[in-house]
C-alpha cells in the first residue's frame, strides 16, 4: 500500500509571526517546522502501511526558499521520500492554486492508494485544500476522519461530526483529511533522524509541474489591508448579594439566550 501525505511547513508558532509590509502575507523566511496537525497524517500513513505489510509513505509539500526542515522531521518519523515545490512565483497563491500544485506533485510521484492531509493548517485555517486536491485528482474525499482502516481494498472511516461520527466506506484511491488525535504521532528516533538526511527529496518548481498561473496572478486577489483584532473587553462581574441569580437571568435575557 502506497500512501502520500500532504505536509505543510510553517514558521514556529512559538515565535511571534510577522507580515511582509508589501504583500501583507506571513513572513516565511528561515527555518520552517512540520505543522503539528500534519504529524497525525504522517503517523496514520505509517500505521496503515505497516498494517498492509508492504508499501511506503511519501510526502508532498510547498514551501519557499527550498526549505525542507519540516519534511525531514516527517522523514525521520519513517516516511521514505518526498517532493518539495519551491518557487518564488508561488507567493500569494490561494488555496485552489495550492491544491493544483500539490495534486501535480502527487501525480509526479505516480499517485497512491491513499492521500492524507490534515483538516486544516495551523497558519492558514482555510480547511479547503484537501477537498480541492481530491476534486483536481477526480478522487473521492472523506473529511474529518477520526478513525481509519483499510479492509478488502476499501477505506473505512469514522467521520467526526458535532453529534458523534458517521461510518463512511469508499473505494480506493481516495483523499482523506484527518483530525488531531486520530493517532498518537511517534517521536523521531536518533536513528530515524540520521537516516532522514539521506532519504530522497526532489525539489521542483511550478513550471516543472506545468501549473499556471500561480501566485497573485493565479489567485486573482490581493490583501489590501490588515488590522489588529480589537482587544477583548473585560467581562462583567456580578456579586452575589442574595439576588445574584436575578442579575444573571436579566443578563441572559438581554442577550436573548433565554
Amino acid at each position: 500500500m502506497n500512501v502520500i501525505v500532504c505536509v505543510k511547513q510553517i514558521p514556529d508558532p512559538a515565535m511571534p509571526g510577522e507580515l511582509n509590509s508589501s504583500t501583507n502575507t506571513l513572513k516565511r523566511e528561515g527555518k520552517l517546522i512540520l505543522d503539528e496537525s500534519d504529524s497525525y497524517g504522517v503517523e496514520m500513513a505509517l500505521q496503515l502501511v505497516a498494517a498492509a505489510g508492504e508499501g511506503e509513505v511519501s510526502l508532498v509539500s510547498m514551501a519557499p526558499n527550498n526549505e525542507v526542515s519540516g519534511m525531514r522531521t516527517a522523514l525521520a518519523m519513517g516516511a521514505s521520500k518526498g517532493i518539495l515545490v519551491s518557487d518564488p512565483s508561488l507567493q500569494g497563491s490561494d488555496a485552489l492554486t495550492t491544491a493544483k500544485v500539490l495534486a501535480a506533485a502527487i501525480g509526479r510521484l505516480g499517485g497512491a492508494d491513499l492521500i492524507i492531509a490534515a483538516t486544516e493548517s495551523s497558519d492558514g485555517y482555510t480547511g479547503t485544500v484537501p477537498e480541492q486536491v481530491a476534486e483536481v485528482l477526480g478522487l473521492p474525499s472523506v473529511t474529518f476522519a477520526k478513525h481509519v482502516v483499510v479492509e478488502g481494498g476499501a477505506l473505512k472511516v469514522n467521520r467526526q461530526t458535532e453529534e458523534g461520527y458517521d461510518e463512511v466506506t469508499c473505494p480506493l484511491p481516495a483523499v482523506i483529511s484527518v483530525t488531531a488525535g486520530v493517532v498518537e504521532p511517534r517521536y523521531p528516533s536518533f536513528k530515524g533522524i540520521m537516516a532522514a538526511k539521506s532519504k530522497p527529496l526532489e525539489t521542483v518548481t511550478a513550471a516543472d509541474l506545468g501549473v499556471t498561473p500561480v501566485g497573485w496572478e493565479g489567485a486573482g486577489q490581493t490583501i489590501s489591508n490588515v488590522t489588529k483584532a480589537e482587544a477583548r473587553a473585560a467581562g462583567e462581574i456580578i456579586e452575589d448579594d442574595g439576588e445574584g441569580y436575578a442579575k444573571i437571568v436579566a443578563f441572559l435575557e438581554n442577550l436573548k439566550v433565554i
